[in-house]
């Protein structure tokens, strides 16, 4: 199993973190060992200080694929879920001044939070058009609909499949809307999707 993320697919979290809109999606891999385990907390990693929550809607992939086609990507998923792209943004900064990779500041151990409850396509109606959001300590801290992407999950599915090919159970982390922010101890992070929520945790 692997893990697809995309960066920079929502132009307020562009603006936000002052970066360019890219022509095309930004696409980067983390391994299954960054998956925080169910009901761990996320612990800052020492190398860090200034680690930020990405909340991001997640498709999970139900059926072998390469090359496919956009008008046929809707075949190749049938559930929705929600998690976190944990960014130790400092160490990120470092890497893409230097023209280095990002895996340091996204893929180490922990960095991927994914919501143990997946709900059903069908059961969302337009999945161009969900509400999600990320809580922080009780308060809104971001706000996203998926409408809002720059490029559509059928989009991405169909471009991150000219790469690589895509498997049963692999994950795409679809980018984040505006609001990300630093974690400190004690913050509690909750993940809603359509109203449902699908994760809690803690930072330590």
């Amino acid at each position: 199993m692997k893990i697809i993320c995309i960066g920079r697919n929502y132009v307020e979290h562009i603006k936000e973190l002052n970066s360019d809109r890219p022509d095309e999606p930004i696409v980067f891999l983390k391994p299954d060992t960054s998956i925080l385990l169910d009901k761990n907390p996320f612990f800052i990693p020492d190398f860090s200080n200034d680690v930020h929550h990405e909340v991001e809607v997640i498709i999970k992939i139900n059926r072998l694929g390469k090359h496919i086609d956009e008008k046929f990507a809707h075949k190749y998923y049938d559930e929705i879920g929600l998690g976190i792209d944990f960014t130790a943004r400092d160490v990120q900064r470092e890497l893409k001044e230097k023209g280095l990779p990002w895996e340091k500041s996204k893929a180490f151990d922990g960095a991927s939070v994914v919501s143990r409850t997946f709900i059903k396509k069908d059961k969302l109606g337009d999945f161009n058009n969900i509400d999600f959001q990320l809580f922080k300590n009780g308060k809104l801290q971001q706000d996203g609909n998926t409408r809002l992407m720059i490029w559509k999950i059928d989009e991405l599915i169909s471009y991150v499949s000219k790469y690589f090919t895509l498997k049963i159970g692999d994950l795409i982390f679809t980018g984040t809307p505006a609001g990300v922010s630093k974690v400190v101890e004690n913050d509690e992070l909750k993940g809603v999707l359509a109203g449902e929520e699908l994760f809690s945790i803690r930072v330590k």
